[in-house]
């Protein structure tokens, strides 16, 4: 029986295989980097060790020290979750070789299938060797891990070296393996995924259909069980070749199948993921399990039923990043204030209040999962918790979520990978509260005073002004101080307070929760966040034109070749990379112009807004 387990990861995932051990009366071991050193996972924990650094590659793909620390620590397992050195065989063996029970497949099915190269020759599917013009589009993808990393389309052929050493790159940074390689790209396909579990007892289990069509670089935002509208017939085929898959390499764990479903209705193999799935949750709602808990089962020797549970309902996850999708979905930092979420959905998170956001990993914040008994109850479920959610801090994709959830596209089940590059715009759009910066405003005068604010006077006065920043957009609000009180135009004011503003308008009366942390310019209004600012903009400010800022903390790690001062260059010409959140990110130039300044080079940790380069247009 195990007693303790360590697990070889970090944040949500961490978390929540932390949950099912304390269910099960297992003692719970995290490692920690130093930039997580006050991360959730390491505070929920029984006990921690120390992993020196920050980035992934000097602690989370460190196996030997994570083995080290497991024995330091008592443990007698070593649970991978996914990511980092989940699929890594020469880790699992290092496991097992240090006389701990590894809670995977065994090392010989990882290397079978953790490098999709080789998967695909397992299943009679060679990569392209050499690619033309008629092979395109096609992508270019890591051959290890998962979650989106080291993967491009390269739709022009004179883009296909630059792409393959990005791609090697990122899947360096974040597997330690900087293998990729090259296979047709199918348009308009849904990618469709089988949940397969199997025993040491030759029994295995197909566990229903996933559908994860909705995606952004490749990685997963919404996946749901089981996939809408999928054919019987074809979901049996599915599920089939799963089990035959697990079957070729002598599977033990849990695992998932993947597959693209080309709009002819035919299935493409893409790859066997040898792990825990981000998107498990809703499989494990559909059909009322654990799959953490099997696999633990699994690891201790013990049987599977002879068949699964029967399935009931329908259940969708959606990913909540802290990014920014209207600008090339830019990763976000800062501090977490506030994340809750209504009752009657999951939340699987490795965050909590007043925890800060880093640049070292992935942005994700959490998992929202919904379960009804319908696909259409589960939607509503899920889009009106996101709706609701109280999230303070970064910027998040949130609004994106929940107006795609809403979209006709996906309520009617016609969704394919295509579908970010389609509608982003649109999804992205967020309507702006009207009333949102009055409250704000009304709040803050809240206390300054025991009138209010500046207090009334008998001679009436000059408006009360305050300016703030929704998003791009700016706006003034004005509101006065008089005998009944504060008032606005067209709107009844009912009740003020630091923290809640009650307003009227048309008879209608709105409540408006306000937060606000320490000494910031930021402001909470419900769904809406604010900026406050100056009411005279300060002219020391401003920037030259054609100056490009730090979307992001991050690493500087390549800047286009011969580039320098003086040089003439295109708008939306690559200038330099940004390597932030295990992701690259391209800065290009805002304008056609000269190269007047770069205050770049590689290997050099910039700050949010820090100058990069500036481009004088011409």
């Amino acid at each position: 029986m195990i007693a303790t387990v360590l697990v070889a990861n970090r944040g949500e995932i961490a978390c929540r295989i932390f949950r099912t051990c304390r269910e099960l009366g297992i003692r719970t071991v995290a490692v920690h980097s130093d930039a997580d050193e006050n991360a959730l996972h390491a505070r929920v924990a029984d006990a921690t060790v120390r992993l020196p650094g920050s980035t992934p590659t000097e602690t989370y793909l460190r196996g030997e020290l994570i083995v080290k620390a497991a024995v330091a620590a008592g443990a007698d397992a070593i649970h991978p979750g996914y990511g980092f050195l989940s699929e890594n065989a020469d880790f699992a063996r290092a496991v097992q070789a240090a006389g701990l029970l590894w809670i995977g497949p065994p090392p010989e099915a990882i290397e079978a299938m953790a490098s999709k190269t080789r998967a695909k020759q397992l299943m009679g599917i060679a990569p392209l060797a050499h690619v033309t013009e008629a092979d395109l589009p096609v992508l270019v993808k890591a051959a290890a891990g998962g979650g989106g990393r080291g993967m491009r389309v390269v739709r022009q052929l004179t883009d296909l070296d630059a792409e393959l050493t990005a791609a090697r790159a990122e899947a360096m940074s974040a597997f330690g393996d900087g293998e990729v390689f090259v296979e047709p790209y199918v348009e308009g396909g849904r990618h469709v995924e089988v949940q397969i579990l199997a025993d040491t007892h030759d029994t295995v289990w197909s566990l229903g259909t996933r559908d994860c069509s909705l995606q952004r670089r490749h990685q997963k935002v919404i996946e749901e069980s089981p996939a809408p509208d999928l054919p019987d017939q074809l979901a049996e085929e599915l599920g089939e070749l799963a089990i035959r898959a697990a079957r070729a390499v002598a599977y033990e764990g849990a695992g998932t199948v993947e597959f693209l479903i080309s709009p002819d209705g035919k299935a493409h193999f893409l790859e066997m993921n040898t792990r825990l799935q981000v998107e498990h949750p809703v499989t494990e709602a559909v059909f009322g399990i654990d799959l953490v808990a099997l696999q633990l089962r699994i690891a201790e020797g013990e049987p599977l039923e002879t068949e699964p549970p029967s399935p009931h309902g329908h259940a969708i996850e959606a990913r909540l990043y802290a990014e920014d999708p209207a600008t090339d979905w830019t990763p976000q930092t800062g501090t977490l204030h506030r994340l809750a979420v209504p009752n009657g959905v999951r939340l699987d998170t490795g965050y909590t209040d007043g925890d800060d956001i880093g640049v070292h990993y992935d942005p994700m914040l959490a998992k929202v999962v919904a379960h009804a008994p319908t696909r259409a109850e589960a939607l509503r479920k899920l889009a009106g918790a996101l709706e609701q959610a109280t999230i303070h801090g970064p910027l998040t994709n949130r609004a994106l979520l929940v107006n795609s959830l809403r979209h006709k596209e996906f309520t009617t089940a016609h969704m394919d990978t295509g579908f970010y590059d389609r509608h982003l715009p649109e999804l992205t759009q967020q309507a702006p509260d009207p009333h949102a910066p009055l409250a704000a405003a009304l709040a803050d005068t809240h206390g300054r005073s025991r009138f209010g604010g500046g207090g009334w006077r008998n001679v009436p006065s000059q408006p009360q002004v305050k300016r703030y920043a929704m998003g791009d957009t700016e706006c003034e609000i004005q509101y006065r101080h008089t005998r009944e009180g504060l008032t606005a135009e067209g709107v009844r004011v009912v009740h003020v307070d630091a923290g809640l503003v009650v307003l009227e308008v048309d008879g209608v009366r709105r409540k408006f929760e306000v937060a606000r942390y320490g000494d910031t310019d930021q402001v909470y209004v419900n769904t809406t966040t604010l900026t406050a600012l100056p009411r005279f903009p300060d002219p020391a400010a401003q920037l030259a034109p054609g100056s490009l800022l730090a979307p992001m903390p991050g690493t500087v790690v390549r800047v286009a070749d011969g580039l320098t001062v003086g040089a003439q260059v295109t708008a939306g010409e690559p200038l330099l990379w940004l390597e932030a959140m295990k992701m690259e990110h391209k800065i290009t130039a805002p304008a056609t112009g000269k190269l007047t300044a770069l205050n770049a080079v590689p290997g050099q940790q910039v700050q949010l807004a820090a100058l990069l380069a500036v481009v004088q247009p011409t």
